[in-house]
């Protein structure tokens, strides 16, 4: 970062070491009218990677999520608002396929984790490696997967297409609110429909909920109508118990205790790529899915509260329309 330069907005990262801990800081400076504001973003690199059976996939969808990417080519998109947790899944994807016989090649802002037996790339605007212009160069490397860490323009979202088609296995992110609307955003990136039908294999979206602490979590009974209210029938919890976050010294009176992710995965079958040929509007493609017996954020966040894990409270937080 230019420390003289108090009038764009700026981002940098650094580096310290706590006790045996690596913490990689990742900073964004913006100037105000009155000086500058400042977000520092926390990594702990000592911990180690998540396998993929520790994201908060149910049994069902992490045997989909393996079938799916034992996919020889195709496209793979997570979809998600910033923070929540799109790396940590694409990471724990391919440390489940890392294998010395398969050529994984990843392009990242930044490269957030090192992971032995994967090239990875960092994107650096200021020489001209962008993810166009690097992705086009990994293509020539012969990879069997390629990680583009975000598809933020045309250009890049029509390489990952066009590598997708050539028997390559693609993983990326975007920035959508749900599964349903990354068809829209490719469109709207200048990607022909009858491309996307033919190349994306499944969109997963997902948020991350603050897990109870299993200390202090105490059972209560919500009322019929407040569930019915949320779209939640009182009998689908039969006679399990459902919590709410108290609060104690081991959680510091915060009731929760770590992350966990819910999820939204839409496979695309037959009837879903013929409707993306007709039309690319996000409702109409969401209940389509729906139909196809497809788990929204919220029915799979309702399970995570049915097992336990979660709150009803925290569900609504991350999945309220």
């Amino acid at each position: 970062m230019n420390i003289a330069e108090k009038r764009l907005p700026q981002d940098g990262r650094f580096e310290v070491r706590i006790g045996d801990q690596n913490i990689d800081l990742r900073v964004s400076t913006i100037p105000t009218a009155f000086g500058e504001r400042v977000v520092l973003r926390l990594l702990n690199k000592s911990g180690s990677l998540l396998e993929l059976q520790d994201i908060g996939l149910s049994p069902g969808r992490l045997k989909l999520i393996k079938k799916l990417v034992a996919t020889p080519h195709g496209i793979i998109l997570v979809t998600g608002p910033t923070g929540s947790g799109k790396t940590t899944t694409l990471y724990a994807i391919l440390q489940s396929i890392n294998k010395p016989d398969i050529n994984i090649i990843t392009i990242e802002d930044p490269v957030e984790y090192q992971i032995k037996g994967i090239s990875q790339i960092q994107v650096n605007p200021k020489i001209d490696l962008t993810f166009a212009r690097g992705l086009r160069s990994i293509v020539r490397q012969d990879p069997d997967v390629i990680l583009v860490g975000e598809i933020r323009d045309q250009e890049t979202a029509e390489i990952a297409v066009q590598s997708a088609l050539t028997g390559h296995l693609v993983f990326s992110t975007l920035h959508t609110n749900d599964s349903a609307s990354a068809i829209t955003r490719l469109v709207d990136m200048g990607v022909e429909p009858f491309l996307i039908s033919s190349s994306v294999l499944a969109v997963m979206a997902q948020r991350l909920v603050r897990v109870l602490c299993a200390d202090c979590k105490k059972p209560y009974k919500p009322s019929a109508i407040y569930l019915e209210s949320i779209g939640v029938a009182p009998e689908y919890f039969g006679k399990r118990s459902i919590y709410k976050a108290v609060g104690c010294s081991k959680c510091i009176q915060t009731g929760y205790r770590g992350r966990i992710g819910i999820f939204e995965i839409m496979v695309l079958s037959d009837s879903l790529k013929s409707l993306i040929l007709k039309t690319y509007d996000s409702q109409h493609i969401k209940n389509e899915a729906a139909r196809q017996k497809m788990r929204n954020l919220r029915q799979d966040g309702i399970q995570k509260v049915r097992e336990g894990v979660t709150t009803i409270e925290e569900v609504l937080r991350v999945t309220q329309n």
